[in-house]
């Protein structure tokens, strides 16, 4: 029996029992086909209700089509992919989905009006499909954030087995539980035969590679993720996924190329064989003209817009404490360029020279120096901290194109020296204002996680996903979680 709307069909096999996610998952796709459909009927009522209250005509003709394209809403965004269940927790597919689902009824009903010289069409084209459009993206948005803080406290997820050898499902399991928002709980994993008598942080060893089906069907699990090692080669895969069809498990492939995703990834079939093909980085180039345009041009805005608050702030530091209101330090840019960052001063004068006094305080695990109660920081600096006030400044650095609105955390000099090879891959964009770290945690991830989420930005930075980090941000700094 299958249940469910396009991709994200829901099957069950009745000599099978439910498990736990295909219940949710079906509630939860018919909360948005109401939602969805409940947007339309609303952006209609409102437009037709606009239209009578200020007194025009509205026959008969259009009210039955009004009501026609309120029930084709949700069939066209389950046509654009909409309801598909892999699109729903992360990622911008699902919005791209409603988007084209609704820009595609748009279409259609544009056309055919024009075909059919249909005028009573034209309202509804210009109103009442955008303000359902705009809806359904912004009801979407509520409901990825109410999923996200359900899966937090570990509702709303799947189940996976883990395949592969104990370093690779450990670090698996770390990105889940450090990640919950993604919805993937690791319930058991099939190592080596060999190696099955190993510590797995609580993850019990279900069984061997050869084993993985049946693990997979004792514990009810939704999906099988078989990491990267050498035992699961293209034949071990193939019959694996024979195997899983009976129980409707998903499996997902690991590749060995970790932290690379989106458009510089794409499969390609050569001589019956899918051959993963890894587009470089663009690191020049009319991206990087229209990004550089992009910063400075925000930046300058802001700098007009808060000039007042700025100001304030200037007056409220030399009003509280001893010194400069602002602060400048030397950082390293792109391709090891020094520059002066400037920022708000928040810490007491002469704070750098009290730094070697502190070192054994440090409360980091790698090479920068960082302190939950740094008694250097003013009460004012605290606040301005807690907040992000005091990296405002950095705009000026923005607008001189010695950084970026996003992009990895600007390093100090003494930090640079101790990179190794890979650490300085960080150094071939600009230093940003605000980053994966900073939208993952800020102060609070560890020198391996700060580093990994600057990597992965360096090899995947577009200008939409420069869009994303900025529209994280604020949210992040409102709460003032992580910064000290």
């Amino acid at each position: 029996m299958r249940v469910g709307t396009g991709e994200s069909d829901v099957v069950l096999l009745e000599a099978v029992p439910r498990r736990a996610s295909s219940i949710w998952t079906r509630a939860y796709l018919r909360i948005l086909w109401s939602g969805d459909l409940a947007c339309a009927l609303a952006a209609c009522v409102f437009v037709l209700g606009v239209r009578l209250l200020s007194g025009a005509f509205i026959p008969l003709a259009e009210f039955l089509l009004g009501a026609g394209l309120v029930v084709a809403w949700p069939l066209a965004l389950a046509m654009g992919g909409a309801y598909r269940q892999r699109a729903h927790g992360e990622g911008t597919e699902e919005f791209r989905a409603v988007f084209n689902g609704g820009a595609g009824l748009m279409a259609t009903v544009a056309i055919g009006a024009y075909a059919t010289q249909t005028a009573v069409a034209r309202s509804f084209v210009m109103a009442m499909l955008p303000l359902a459009l705009l809806s359904a993206l912004y009801f979407r948005y509520k409901m990825r954030k109410r999923l996200h803080r359900r899966r937090a406290v570990g509702q709303y997820m799947r189940q996976v087995v883990a395949v592969g050898h104990r370093e690779s499902i450990l670090d698996l399991v770390m990105q889940f539980r450090g990640q919950p928002y993604h919805g993937m709980l690791v319930v058991g994993a099939c190592l080596p035969a060999d190696r099955m008598d190993v510590d797995l942080d609580g993850i019990p060893v279900l069984g061997s590679f050869g084993e993985v089906a049946d693990a997979a069907a004792r514990v009810r699990a939704d999906a099988v993720a078989v990491l990267a090692c050498p035992e699961m080669d293209g034949i071990a895969l193939r019959r694996l996924a024979w195997s899983l069809e009976s129980e409707r498990t998903d499996l997902f492939v690991a590749p060995a190329l970790m932290d690379v995703a989106g458009p510089r990834i794409s499969i390609r079939p050569v001589a019956g064989m899918p051959l993963l093909h890894v587009e470089h980085p663009e690191f020049d180039g009319a991206k990087q003209v229209v990004k550089s345009v992009f910063d400075r041009c925000v930046a300058g805005a802001a700098l007009l817009l808060m000039a007042v608050p700025l100001l304030t702030i200037v007056l409220l530091i030399r009003l509280t404490s001893r010194g400069p209101a602002l602060f400048y330090q030397t950082r390293v840019g792109r391709h090891g360029r020094e520059f002066r960052v400037v920022k708000f001063r928040t810490m007491v004068e002469g704070a750098e020279r009290l730094k070697g006094a502190l070192q054994e305080a440090n409360e980091f695990d790698g090479v920068m120096f960082k302190m939950r109660n740094d008694p250097r920081i003013t009460p004012l600096g605290g606040l301005l901290r807690r907040y992000s006030l005091d990296e405002l400044p950095q705009l000026f650095n923005v607008v001189r194109g010695e950084m970026s609105l996003v992009g990895p955390r600007p390093p100090l000099p003494e930090e640079v020296a101790q990179y190794g090879t890979d650490v300085r891959r960080r150094l071939v964009v600009k230093p940003g204002m605000t980053g994966l770290w900073q939208v993952s945690g800020r102060s609070d991830l560890t020198w391996e996680e700060s580093v990994r989420l600057d990597l992965r930005y360096v090899e995947n930075w577009s200008l939409i996903l420069d869009l994303q980090i900025l529209w994280k941000t604020w949210s992040v700094v409102t709460r003032g979680e992580g910064a000290y």
